[in-house]
C-alpha cells in the first residue's frame, strides 16, 4: 500500500487531500511545516510527497532541493507563474499542480508517478545481503534490520558498487540530499550505526573503510 506524505499548512486543503487519498486506500502521513516534513522524510519510508511551497519554517522550494531524488514530489501550490513552475521542476520536483486543483486530476497524477517510479523498484543483492527498497531495510539470510533514510542511501550506493571503493565525497553528496550539515564526522557516525545494526544479526563485517578515500563492501 502506497504511503504518501501530505505537506500542507492549510487545514482545509490538508483535510480534503487526506480524505481523498484515504478513500482510494492510500496511507497518509501529515506534515504542516517544512521542518516537520524533513524530519518525517528522514525517518519514514515515503513513496510520494504532495508538497505545498508556501510553508512555515523551511519552504517547499528548499524541501525539493533537499529530498532524495528517488522520492517523487508533486507540488500543489497557489503560485501560478511559469518562472515558479520551471524553477521547482528543474530543482527536482516531478510534477506541478496549481490551486485550486481538480480531485480526479490529482489522483491521476499520483497514479502516473507511482507507475513511473514503480518500474525503478529493484532490490540490490550481494552475497547473503539484500537491500529491500520497499521496506527501507537490509535482509541478511533470514533476519531483517530497518535503516534510517540516510543509512539506506549509504547502503544503496555501496551495494550498487560491490567491487569498488565509494569515495567519501560521493557519499556526502548523496546524504546531503537527506540531511543538513553533513560532513565526514557525521558520515562516520552513520557508517558506525549501520555496522552496529549488522552486528546484531551477524558477526561478519560487511563494510570496509579504505583509509583516506572512502568505503566499500567487503569481498
Amino acid at each position: 500500500m502506497k504511503k504518501i506524505l501530505i505537506v500542507e499548512d492549510d487545514d482545509t486543503i490538508h483535510k480534503l487531500i487526506k480524505e481523498l487519498l484515504e478513500k482510494e486506500h492510500y496511507v497518509t502521513i501529515n506534515a504542516y511545516s517544512g521542518t516537520e516534513a524533513l524530519t518525517i522524510i528522514e525517518n519514514e519510508d515515503i513513496d510520494l510527497i504532495l508538497l505545498d511551497l508556501m510553508l512555515p519554517g523551511i519552504n517547499g522550494e528548499e524541501i525539493v532541493k533537499k529530498v532524495n531524488k528517488t522520492i517523487p514530489i508533486i507540488v500543489i501550490s497557489a503560485k501560478i507563474s511559469s518562472e515558479d513552475k520551471v524553477r521547482v521542476l528543474l530543482d527536482g520536483a516531478n510534477d506541478y499542480i496549481t490551486k485550486p486543483f481538480d480531485k480526479e486530476e490529482l489522483l491521476a497524477r499520483i497514479q502516473v508517478q507511482s507507475r513511473i517510479n514503480g518500474r525503478k523498484s529493484t532490490n540490490l543483492k550481494y552475497k547473503d545481503m539484500e537491500l529491500l527498497e520497499d521496506n527501507r531495510a537490509i535482509k541478511i539470510k533470514n533476519d531483517k534490520m530497518i535503516l534510517t533514510r540516510t543509512e539506506y542511501t549509504i547502503m544503496k550506493e555501496l551495494l550498487a558498487n560491490p567491487n569498488k571503493v565509494v569515495t567519501k565525497t560521493r557519499l556526502l553528496e548523496l546524504i546531503s540530499l537527506d540531511m543538513e550539515n553533513c560532513d565526514e564526522s557525521s558520515l562516520k557516525v552513520h557508517i558506525s550505526n549501520i555496522r552496529k545494526k549488522i552486528r546484531r544479526i551477524t558477526q561478519t563485517e560487511y563494510i570496509e573503510a579504505v583509509w583516506g578515500i572512502g568505503f566499500k563492501i567487503k569481498e
